[in-house]
């Protein structure tokens, strides 16, 4: 398949990953709703529940999980700028080429194949929280395989871009498109929801 063929896929991806992302704001803004909410009817009206907390943890997971592929995305994952910010913008992109073909495939791919059985089991099972009160399990336990299969999908995509950029077809994706926080584009979401009403 010719490079630019790959690109639009690439470009697809992204579309797809940066959508998760924005949905995901949201979900942050619901989990922090809904753990201000527990902790008002536990201190006033003397009420907890399970459910509640399980509900976070999970929605907090959601988000963890599925923005993987979006931090990736947006070039905010770990890395050792200390030894790479030495070499040249070519050499970076070789060295993301390596470690995303025999660092980040590996360990996605394995996670998400160790992890369905898990998910499976829960499932068929209908396994239950051990908390009283608490969730069904297999819905977080869904999140695992499908959080890794959204990095490896992604993972694709920056592999493709950083061909692309080696082989002069596109610009660098390493550079910062965007330096606007998370925090920032989920207050100017809300902005935009208010002014569209």
């Amino acid at each position: 398949m010719p490079v630019n063929a790959l690109l639009k896929l690439s470009r697809a991806i992204d579309a797809l990953t940066e959508r998760i992302g924005k949905i995901a704001l949201w979900v942050v803004l619901i989990v922090v709703l809904i753990s201000a909410g527990n902790a008002v009817m536990r201190y006033t009206l003397n009420f907890s529940s399970n459910a509640f907390l399980e509900v976070q943890w999970n929605l907090f997971g959601l988000i963890f999980l599925s923005c993987s592929g979006y931090t990736l995305l947006r070039n905010e994952h770990v890395r050792i700028d200390l030894i790479s910010g030495r070499f040249s913008r070519r050499t970076q992109a070789w060295i993301d080429v390596f470690g995303i073909l025999f660092f980040l495939m590996p360990m996605a791919v394995a996670i998400l194949v160790l992890s369905w059985p898990v998910f499976m089991h829960a499932f068929e099972s209908s396994e239950m929280s051990n908390s009283a009160g608490g969730l069904i399990v297999w819905p977080a336990r869904l999140m695992v395989p499908v959080g890794f299969l959204l990095l490896i999908v992604q993972g694709i995509s920056e592999l493709i871009k950083r061909i692309g950029f080696l082989k002069g077809l596109c610009p660098d994706p390493t550079s910062k498109r965007n330096e606007v926080s998370a925090e920032e584009e989920l207050a100017r979401a809300i902005r935009q929801r208010k002014g569209a009403k």
